[in-house]
């Protein structure tokens, strides 16, 4: 039996991959916040699946779970650990509060660190080897190489955790785990629910006449999304395979990623949103 650890399962993304995982025969550890998305998973998926309750952002919970962990697999290690937990907070830098970056940080950076820290040994990662090298992957985002205005704390800290990955994938060489990461565009999820509450005190800045259709843009994201499978049937992948390439575009758009990554200048990028901005505030 191969074990998986999957952070953040109680629904959209999480749950998708834990869902596959399983219909290819993994067995799924995954990580909820609630005792109650705890009991429906364990309905969900009677075999083959164990529930972890743990906040990514608190410490003992993560170490109570590696404890867990360790009863479960009864002397094997992880194939993989897999970040998925995290969230997106919205609004212009110039007028967010402190406090909610450094929540997203919290979650989105520390919290993954956290558990990479925790569950790394059951990986493979001591000298002499007692357990074979698993993967470690980490679930970034296209805000990872691409900053949208009004998104700017959830592409920090999407970019805090490429460098992240890159520093742990040079640093774990010497115990053969390999990091892989991420990049998802638009994935249908709870996530864009979420993205859409958007603090009406923005509206009463200068942003206001642009901000004040910020559902109908979410919106029009949306129309974008690939199901969460296409993650999942990556993660499969990336395991499955000896030496995967260390980072994975996942979007319906991808070559425009590719371009915007790789091709246009961040002057050129500039000045097609600055048109539009400056024309909804009367500046054109």
């Amino acid at each position: 039996m191969q074990y998986v650890l999957v952070t953040g399962v109680s629904s959209g993304i999480g749950y998708e991959i834990t869902r596959f995982l399983i219909e290819k025969g993994y067995y799924v550890l995954g990580s909820v916040r609630k005792q109650a998305d705890a009991e429906r998973l364990r309905k969900a998926f009677p075999q083959q699946f164990h529930a972890l309750i743990f906040d990514v952002c608190d410490q003992s919970a993560i170490d109570l779970a590696v404890v867990e962990v360790e009863k479960k697999l009864q002397g094997s290690g992880l194939t993989c650990l897999v970040n998925n937990a995290g969230y997106v907070v919205n609004g212009p830098l110039q007028h967010l509060p402190i406090e909610q970056l450094q929540q997203q940080f919290e979650v989105n950076v520390y919290g993954v660190l956290r558990v990479i820290q925790a569950f790394l040994p059951l990986l493979g990662a001591q000298i002499p080897a007692k357990y074979p090298p698993g993967k470690l992957i980490n679930i970034s985002s296209v805000s990872g190489f691409v900053t949208a205005p009004f998104l700017g704390a959830y592409a920090m800290s999407k970019y805090a955790l490429e460098s992240m990955s890159d520093a742990l994938r040079r640093e774990l060489c010497i115990y053969d785990i390999d990091v892989i990461i991420l990049e998802p565009g638009a994935i249908q999820s709870e996530i864009w629910n979420k993205a859409k509450h958007l603090d009406p005190l923005f509206l009463e800045t200068d942003y206001g006449p642009i901000l004040k259709n910020w559902n109908k843009m979410v919106e029009n994201s949306e129309r974008n999304v690939l199901a969460p499978i296409e993650i999942a049937r990556t993660i499969h992948a990336v395991i499955k395979k000896k030496r995967p390439t260390t980072r994975h575009i996942i979007a319906k758009n991808k070559f425009v990623m590719k371009l915007v990554k790789y091709v246009f200048s961040d002057r050129f990028i500039d000045k097609q949103l600055s048109k539009s901005f400056k024309k909804k505030v009367g500046k054109s």
